[in-house]
């Protein structure tokens, strides 16, 4: 498949072009890119699809919020809204997006909105609440963020990166060097330093960008509705995995080290089960003679199902966190916090 999409790069060619164009012009003034005279943290990516973005917004709420009006504004994407809209406890994924969602039941005393113009959702978050984390903002350059960390997903970072529709790349590779902060998320816990340093080789950061590495957290078990469970995994379970992620890779990977018993109902990023996939899985999982079966799902796709939907079967969700390797995470912290006190 990748091969056939290589066909395509004379279609990246222009979509690059155009990119590039589009930076430069805001980059030299033409293009308006609105600053704040508050401190404005944007968590993105170069690429299409998930590279940690939430986990480390997560990772920034939690640092900020004691001492801190902290909110979190995103896009809100998949939802059926428009506008301007600040989530509650009781909004659904339709509303505000599936990890708009997923921040405000974490953090219920964070606010949490949605806008597809920053600038407009900062206008009015600004006068009460002095930090506001931008999810997935990078390319968002009508809003000129004070701190911009970059994220890159370790198992991506030595293909060819070409940008769409040959390859993944929302904007050319060089775009990393916009970012105050990049960090390489998703590495396996065992990573040596000769890996290190070929990431390091590949992104070149500047002096001035500080670079990390982090992997995956898997913390316990939760049910559905939120309480923490105590569940056993071994090589007698039979795993009904629903996912509607972009990398499922890891979570795969998490899950064989217990049980070898997959059964994965795979869809897109941010799909909206229907009806139809919810009967599938539970038409699976009473067909299923296992003694011992449970139906797993990840903390985004959570937000898009409802216990009526589910009342049936054992289902029960994965939260991640993320952990900073070479005992970086003090470092990383300083650098966050000394930026917001600089206000």
């Amino acid at each position: 498949m990748q091969y056939l999409r290589w066909l395509l790069l004379p279609f990246s060619v222009v979509y690059g072009f155009v990119v590039t164009i589009r930076n430069w012009l805001y980059d030299a003034g033409f293009f308006k890119s609105r600053a704040f005279d508050m401190p404005v943290i944007c968590v993105g990516n170069l690429e299409v699809g998930g590279a940690g973005k939430s986990p480390m917004t997560e990772h920034l709420i939690a640092l900020l919020k004691d001492g801190n009006k902290v909110a979190t504004l995103s896009r809100g994407y998949g939802r059926e809204t428009k506008g301007f809209l600040e989530a509650s406890i009781t909004s659904t994924a339709s509303q505000v997006g599936d990890e708009p969602l997923q921040f405000k039941r974490k953090f219920p005393d964070v606010a949490v909105a949605v806008c597809e113009k920053r600038v407009t959702g900062i206008e009015k978050l600004q006068q009460k609440h002095d930090v506001i984390i931008m999810d997935d903002a990078y390319q968002h350059r009508a809003v000129k963020a004070g701190l911009n960390i970059l994220l890159f997903d370790y198992s991506n970072l030595q293909k060819p990166q070409f940008v769409l529709p040959a390859g993944n790349l929302r904007e050319p590779f060089s775009g990393r060097w916009r970012a105050d902060v990049m960090v390489v998320t998703k590495c396996p816990t065992s990573i040596n330093e000769s890996n290190m340093t070929r990431c390091y080789n590949k992104l070149t950061p500047l002096s001035t960008q500080p670079l990390f590495f982090s992997s995956i957290t898997y913390q316990s078990l939760k049910a559905l509705n939120g309480n923490e469970q105590q569940v056993e995994l071994d090589e007698d379970t039979t795993v009904f995995l629903l996912t509607g992620i972009a990398n499922t890779a890891p979570l795969l990977s998490y899950i064989r080290t217990f049980t070898s018993h997959i059964i994965h109902h795979k869809y897109p990023d941010h799909h909206q089960f229907t009806t139809k996939n919810i009967t599938k899985l539970a038409d699976d999982f009473e067909a299923c003679t296992s003694a011992k079966k449970l139906v797993i799902t990840t903390e985004k796709d959570a937000q898009r199902l409802t216990l009526d939907e589910l009342k049936d079967l054992q289902v029960y969700v994965q939260p991640i966190g993320l952990k900073f390797l070479n005992q970086a995470q003090p470092q990383f912290d300083k650098i966050i916090t000394d930026y917001v006190r600089q206000y």
